[in-house]
């Protein structure tokens, strides 16, 4: 039996907030704090936290590789981050810090049988990821293992997490989407509301301008929500989305691809149940 796309995009779901628990928990900010990161706000440890598998990148190539970022913003951060800690000491600390977080959230799930049997099928799926042409996919899946299984189980949700971003900017620009008109076109179908879409750092400015461009090609009404042919392009880019990210979940197949969905729910309830992520956010999660 194959791996049908709302199994692929169940997958996402079920790990994108076991990934994203590095740019919100306190513990992390207490690590990258102790790096001389400023943490009233979270984007001066988000930017080094994400990009630092790539090496010490310049602001253009992290602008790249995030694509929905105003380069204005990565430039606030990038490539002033690698002053204040060197990558390997920013991957130290996020390690440090997730496994803190991990320990809180989850409890004593950490050493369960089931949380390691999870690791290990994550694992499996993450080292079936295909990364060519997928650079923070690569980047990550560069990276050692750790040997605790709810590290293994993060780091496998990070590398599969980039390789499903990754593919998602492949999308994006088949649809002749560019940064900002890709956050436009999304708000338009209801993913989140517009403001949510304000902390990437694009203008008021910009964003008229990106409005104006999708109404011109028929993907916007006057009010700023879709056309049938802006949900139909915005549908589309999420399919050839979850058919980019269906490769690991082939490699793994489709009982142990279930069984692993299955494993995931309670720590899944953890993570979410703690009201550390915030309810609405950039990636629609929920609405697409």
């Amino acid at each position: 039996m194959g791996i049908d796309h709302g199994r692929v995009r169940q997958m996402w779901h079920l790990l994108e907030p076991l990934h994203a628990v590095v740019y919100y928990a306190p513990e992390v900010f207490e690590e990258t704090r102790s790096l001389g990161y400023d943490t009233e706000e979270r984007w001066p440890s988000y930017f080094p936290l994400r990009a630092a598998p790539l090496g010490a990148p310049e602001t253009r190539l992290v602008a790249s590789a995030f694509y929905s970022f105003s380069p204005r913003m990565v430039a606030e951060h990038i490539p002033a981050a690698w002053d204040v800690a060197a990558p390997d000491k920013v991957l130290a600390a996020r390690v440090r810090g997730v496994d803190r977080a991990y320990t809180a959230l989850i409890g004593d799930r950490t050493g369960s049988p089931e949380l390691s049997e999870a690791a290990a099928l994550a694992r499996r799926a993450a080292e079936a990821a295909p990364t060519g042409g997928r650079p923070l996919a690569a980047a990550n899946a560069g990276l050692p293992w750790p040997r605790e299984p709810h590290l293994v189980l993060w780091q496998a949700a990070t590398i599969l997490r980039e390789h499903r971003g990754d593919g998602h900017l492949a999308a994006l620009l088949t649809a002749g989407l560019d940064p900002v008109e890709a956050l436009v076109s999304f708000a338009a179908i209801g993913a989140a509301p517009a403001g949510v879409f304000a902390s990437r750092g694009w203008s008021e400015h910009e964003w008229a301008a990106a409005r104006e461009r999708l109404a011109v090609r028929g993907l916007l009404e006057a009010d700023g929500t879709a056309t049938d042919a802006g949900r139909a392009l915005r549908a589309e880019v999420e399919r050839r989305t979850d058919e980019l990210a269906a490769a690991p979940w082939r490699a793994l197949g489709a009982e142990d691809t279930a069984r692993l969905a299955e494993l995931l729910g309670p720590v899944w309830l953890d993570v979410l149940g703690s009201g550390l992520l915030p309810r609405e956010n950039t990636l629609g999660i929920g609405k697409v």
